[in-house]
């Protein structure tokens, strides 16, 4: 019986060397039973880890902390491992699923956790042969971690210098009281002053991702001028001397006239005064002027008095025309070094007597005669 028994063993691990190809792990290389993943129904989908850290073949994968599936194999490929789940055929997850590794507690086993992303629409489902890309995955910080921080925060941390940094807080603001609580006021205040400008902050950062977005939109357009812009600053640098001779000239003409300017200052300053009566009687005249300019229109009749003779398609008119050398001469020569020419004229041809003498005539219109032989 013994016999039969240490047959029997013996059968069996050579049945399990088979059938785990030759490489033992220990137990968990075995599918163990009770393991969820391995019932009817269950498929297969991989994932790519950058760390898998000190998990095994059969741990648990997790969704929303139930138990949903093990894993059934870590392999190397590449610069990251490749976990194999086995997971319950009720699993409903989408395609573009993540994964983690995580941690039960601190001192907890470590378990596969898959959860849908947060920051896309879900999409597709999870079904057999899936893959879990690199970029959807990653990892809880682990025990080890966790205290590897806490020892450097404590060690090299600084920790040691906030009683220095309290002490010398302490003296700097010692009797300082009053105007540390002023400034503490005044920061208050800024703040609310911040807090009620803040949509016109939200709306300055719109105008202004507003302009960055022109900015973009004709980012052609800037290419363009950033690659023509040193071709412009070349020719620029080769009319340097050109452009210097200009800016010396240029500042040699402001000095003449700057010098022209004071010179002349009193004159101008006179002469201004001197136009400003001329420019008061040209205002005062401004509606007579602007109701004369109506004349050219209807030149030589006023514009006014049109519509009082002209009727329908007919008009009257009487005109005299006065075409004496006394009557052109008052007219056209008035004001001019041959005033009166053309009235002596006429009056030495003896037409104006028995007719008031013209005024441009020399003499005094009181006495001087009607007739040739009047007067003294």
């Amino acid at each position: 019986m013994t016999r039969q028994r240490r047959r029997a063993g013996v059968v069996l691990l050579a049945v399990l060397l088979v059938t785990t190809g030759c490489s033992w792990r220990g137990l968990n290389s075995l599918a163990l039973p009770g393991v969820e993943g391995r019932g009817s129904g269950s498929f297969e989908v991989w994932a790519q880890l950058p760390n898998v850290s000190n998990i095994e073949q059969n741990s648990r994968v997790r969704v929303s902390d139930v138990i949903v599936g093990s894993v059934t194999g870590i392999t190397r490929q590449g610069w990251h491992a490749l976990v194999t789940m086995r997971l319950n055929k009720e699993v409903t997850l989408p395609e573009n699923v993540t994964v983690t590794v995580g941690q039960t507690s601190l001192l907890g086993s470590l378990h596969i956790e898959l959860a849908p992303p947060v920051d896309e629409p879900p999409r597709g489902r999870l079904h057999q042969g899936s893959l879990i890309p690199l970029e959807r995955s990653g990892s809880y910080p682990t025990t080890e971690q966790t205290l590897a921080a806490a020892s450097m925060l404590l060690n090299g941390g600084g920790l040691g210098q906030v009683q220095d940094i309290t002490e010398a807080f302490s003296v700097a603001f010692a009797g300082r009281e009053d105007e540390l609580r002023s400034f503490i006021e005044q920061l208050d205040q800024f703040i609310g002053h911040l807090d009620g400008q803040k949509d016109d902050i939200v709306a300055a950062m719109d105008s202004l991702n507003t302009l960055s977005g022109r900015f973009a939109a004709d980012k052609p357009v800037l290419d363009r001028a950033l690659r023509t812009l040193p071709l412009a600053l070349q020719v620029l640098n080769d009319d340097r001397t050109e452009l210097l001779t200009a800016l010396d000239t240029f500042g040699d003409f402001s000095a003449l006239a700057a010098d022209t300017v004071e010179r002349t200052e009193e004159s101008f300053v006179a002469e201004l005064k001197d136009m400003a009566p001329v420019l008061d009687s040209l205002a005062n005249a401004g509606p007579a002027l602007t109701r004369s300019l109506s004349l050219y229109s209807t030149f030589p009749w006023p514009k006014e008095g049109v519509l009082n003779w002209l009727r329908g398609d007919y008009a009257n008119l009487t005109a005299i025309f006065d075409l004496t050398l006394s009557r052109l001469d008052t007219s056209l020569l008035t004001g001019t070094r041959w005033e009166g020419a053309l009235t002596r004229l006429e009056m030495q041809w003896g037409r104006t007597i028995g007719q008031m003498p013209s005024p441009a005539t020399v003499g005094n219109p009181l006495i001087v005669p009607y007739q040739g032989n009047q007067g003294p």
